[in-house]
């Protein structure tokens, strides 16, 4: 396939978009908002981690802290959204950040990457749970205890994110 062949849109929401280009198919969104995935790290090596229910799942999914990037804020950077989500998300706020590049979500289906972010120096400021009827549970976790944790999820019929296989690879792998 080459890039030269037009890019069709084969049917358009309010966020999201299926295009067509050639014989491949694939989903944008439509406003071309990025995403930041957050690591946070308190002080005593636990992280941070979320679930919620994720209607294309049809149930709850254990994943890092994660939000848009400019969606409602016009001077929007990668920083600013990871740590007003982390905020929003979990109740922490951080003071310091490391931005760990740029991935993508799931190359063959989607365009959206994601911008991960690590935050540190972490300090509990409200309840979380996020905003809008979100419904987010907070979760933190060891990070020695992480695979068990995961695997208590697992179990429970919870979701898992692909993402925490950043905080895994330890353990699969070694």
């Amino acid at each position: 396939m080459s890039d030269i062949e037009p890019v069709e849109t084969a049917w358009q929401g309010k966020w999201i978009c299926v295009r067509k280009q050639g014989r491949w198919e694939y989903v944008s969104r439509t406003r071309g908002s990025r995403a930041v995935v957050i690591v946070a790290i308190d002080d005593d090596d636990h992280v941070l981690l979320v679930d919620q229910y994720r209607v294309p799942l049809g149930r709850r999914c254990l994943e890092l802290p994660a939000g848009l990037v400019g969606d409602d804020h016009a001077d929007d950077t990668p920083e600013l959204a990871a740590v007003r989500e982390l905020e929003e998300e979990t109740g922490y706020t951080a003071s310091d950040l490391q931005n760990l590049g740029e991935y993508q979500s799931s190359p063959g289906l989607v365009t959206e990457g994601f911008t991960l972010v690590r935050l540190r120096g972490l300090t509990k400021i409200g309840e979380g749970g996020g905003i809008d009827g979100e419904d987010i549970v907070v979760h933190r976790v060891k990070l020695a205890d992480i695979p068990a944790f995961v695997a208590a999820k697992r179990a429970d019929g919870v979701a898992i994110d692909v993402k925490l296989l950043l905080l895994l690879a330890g353990t699969l792998l070694g």
